[in-house]
């Protein structure tokens, strides 16, 4: 019997228009309802999250920066496992040196010290989901986009690491050639065993704490509430949802994920764009009566 269910975010809850759909949101709102508890699992930010829950009506925990963070309802810190201040700025050095944009998520959301960088990044996620969409269109409707989320501009990312009551939590990094130009600083920060790097798509890398994974936050939230992980459902599509398959007895991955997901996960759920988490939901709801 499903007693929680914990969804990834891109390429999974959201579909192509980067929102939740009505049907993905009425089938999360009859789980809640049969009393099934719901968590966003996700390797954005709070501040990302929230106004995409917002416009359609969903109040939830939250497991945000691959597990970095678990937050209640109300957007509350339950458990909280930031990287050291000393390896995040190593990490800064690495990546500077290597002229790679990257973005720093903190306690306070997703910190750019280049905003025609950050619209540019999020244009090309736009043209990776939709090829028939020109670029120019792209742009306008990132820029748009980023309009809805609170993105803090720094000139200089050295302001968050001199400050001690804002934690860094993750460091995610682009290349629009992908894994080509970054497989080797993944290897190169996987190799420190205070650090995890996952993804979220091909042409980005995620660093956080070694202990900061989607997998290891679930349990820990279910754990307080004593769910067993048998009776925990997942959803995702991508790299940094892995750990988080793995754990749960009852394992989604999307048609339109990675053959990894799909190696990992015990059901196949449909693609982002045709409702999958929502009819994934509904099965398994059907399952419960």
């Amino acid at each position: 019997m499903i007693q929680l269910i914990a969804s990834d975010m891109d390429g999974t809850l959201l579909n192509g228009e980067m929102t939740i759909s009505k049907f993905n949101a009425d089938a999360i709102k009859q789980a809640q309802k049969q009393g099934v508890q719901f968590v966003v699992s996700s390797g954005r930010s709070y501040y990302e999250v929230k106004p995409l829950l917002d416009q359609v009506g969903i109040k939830c925990p939250m497991i945000s920066i691959n597990g970095a963070l678990i937050l209640d309802a109300a957007g509350n810190t339950i458990d909280s496992t930031p990287i050291p201040q000393s390896l995040a700025a190593k990490i800064m050095t690495v990546l500077k040196k290597a002229n790679l944009y990257f973005e720093v998520v903190t306690k306070n959301g997703v910190c750019s010290d280049n905003k025609s960088k950050r619209i540019e990044n999020f244009a090309e996620l736009l043209t990776s989901i939709h090829p028939d969409t020109p670029f120019k269109l792209a742009v306008s409707l990132a820029s748009a986009r980023m309009e809805l989320v609170n993105i803090k501009y720094v000139q200089n990312y050295q302001e968050i690491l001199d400050d001690p009551h804002n934690p860094i939590y993750k460091i995610v990094t682009f290349s629009q050639e992908g894994q080509t130009v970054l497989r080797q600083y993944r290897e190169k920060f996987a190799a420190n065993p205070e650090l995890v790097v996952t993804s979220s798509g091909e042409r980005n890398i995620e660093i956080n704490h070694i202990n900061a994974q989607k997998g290891i936050a679930l349990q820990k939230y279910a754990d307080m509430f004593n769910i067993p992980l048998d009776n925990v459902m997942t959803i995702g599509d991508n790299n940094n949802d892995v750990s988080m398959l793995k754990v749960a007895g009852v394992s989604y991955a999307m048609e339109n994920g990675t053959d990894e997901v799909k190696h990992v996960a015990n059901h196949l759920a449909d693609t982002n764009i045709n409702d999958g988490v929502g009819k994934a939901i509904l099965t398994e709801l059907n399952k419960n009566s």
